[in-house]
């Protein structure tokens, strides 16, 4: 079947707008006007070469099955649609009637094709996973590998159920530090931007009835004068240079030995490290016990929980470990010893390990390394609050400083 995009009137005269799919445009407008639908347009979604043509003179993303990213699908409407597909697929219905009913319930342009083209997927013969799979931009690979699990042990509804609570809480975590850090942040910017204002445009104006008197000037004016003129004269270096620095980190990441070497830097960095170890540890605690508890098996589910870690160092540590795995060893066993993973965190995969339960384990490790990352960034930003107010009480001062220096010493010359 094809997918149409339709623009219709409904027997009230609202309008309504959506996606279904028939054997043709005909087909599409008689289907709709079973359902009291009243199409005035229907165009079908069309296939990834000519999707990518017209798209690519517009500058906008598409992947490979045409669904448009420029208006990206979020990991917040991924994680609704996957927890009213486990309610859907729990009450009886069958999953590509489950599809097909959230897709005409879904106000998302982008997802209604996305389900859609999944549902037509299922109906020539793919699995649920297999269709998922061919939308990585949308679907990670730890995501299409529980699907497959649960799909493999008939418990798909639970498995969903599952991946929706692990959406939800990352998206939650997020947001919690994008709150946490928007604050300090607005600081940052408010106050540099005050900063170069004063020093371009308000400053050279007190300061030039100083010059024009050809008197020699305190050190302090003399610095701020010679500021304000390299900013007036040379504001784009200014600008250039977070870009240049921000370009070479990206060139130097591309290369194997220059993303280990700053991966390493941001580990050793004091409270920084400390962070990005907490954050990693929990992810994959969550990953690899979610992957666990679906029957995935223990190296296949290492290996998507290493892809999900961010850091190459710890990466490259879960490699090691993979294979000391692989050779019948355990994981606790191979993760100790080393200074990148937390004691606290080996110890408690040991345990798990020991006792049986190592999918609890690794669940409780995730929750309790979760609540100190985040307990960590609400300290880190309460502590750049203050540092960027004393940062700005000392630049201001010296501005001060500098500006009533001359005057001090015009007044003792008047005497």
């Amino acid at each position: 079947m094809t997918v149409f995009e339709y623009r219709a009137l409904t027997d009230k005269g609202k309008k309504k707008s959506g996606i279904i799919d028939a054997e043709s445009i005909m087909a599409a407008g008689s289907k709709l006007r079973q359902q009291n639908i009243f199409p005035t347009s229907i165009n079908e979604v069309k296939s990834e070469v000519a999707s990518q043509n017209r798209v690519k003179s517009l500058s906008t993303l598409i992947d490979s099955s045409g669904i448009m990213l420029f208006s990206r699908i979020s990991k917040r409407e991924t994680a609704i649609i996957t927890r009213q597909l486990a309610t859907l697929i729990s009450a009886g219905f069958p999953l590509a009637g489950a599809l097909a009913t959230l897709a005409n319930q879904t106000e998302s342009k982008s997802f209604q094709r996305l389900l859609s083209k999944i549902k037509e997927s299922i109906e020539e013969g793919k699995s649920f996973s297999q269709a998922l799979s061919q939308y990585p931009s949308v679907f990670l690979p730890v995501y299409v590998n529980m699907v497959h699990a649960g799909e493999s042990s008939g418990t798909l509804e639970i498995v969903l159920e599952r991946l929706a609570d692990i959406t939800e809480k990352q998206e939650d975590t997020r947001k919690k530090i994008q709150s946490s850090l928007a604050y300090p942040m607005l600081m940052s910017i408010t106050g540099v931007g005050v900063l170069i204002f004063l020093i371009t445009y308000i400053v050279p104006g007190i300061i030039k009835i100083f010059t024009d008197m050809n008197q020699q000037l305190p050190a302090p004016t003399r610095i701020l004068i010679a500021l304000s003129s390299f900013f007036q004269s040379f504001w784009w270096v200014v600008i250039l240079i977070p870009v240049v620095l921000s370009t070479t980190l990206y060139l130097v990441r591309k290369r194997p030995t220059g993303l280990r070497v700053t991966d390493s830097l941001l580990l050793a960095t004091p409270k920084a490290g400390k962070l990005i170890k907490k954050s990693e540890v929990a992810r994959f605690a969550r990953i690899l016990g979610s992957l666990l508890t679906n029957g995935v098996p223990m190296l296949t589910a290492l290996d998507i929980a290493r892809n999900t870690i961010r850091n190459s160092v710890l990466q490259n540590r879960i490699t090691i470990a993979a294979e000391a795995v692989k050779e019948g060893g355990d994981l606790g066993n191979a993760l100790d010893g080393t200074s990148e993973f937390p004691s606290l965190a080996i110890q408690m995969i040991k345990v798990g390990e020991q006792s049986g339960k190592l999918e609890q384990m690794l669940e409780k490790t995730a929750q309790l390394f979760e609540k100190e990352a985040e307990s960590t960034i609400v300290a880190m930003s309460a502590l750049l609050e203050p540092i960027i107010i004393l940062f700005m009480g000392v630049v201001v001062g010296f501005i001060v400083l500098s500006i009533c220096l001359p005057i001090f010493e015009m007044n003792q010359l008047a005497r």
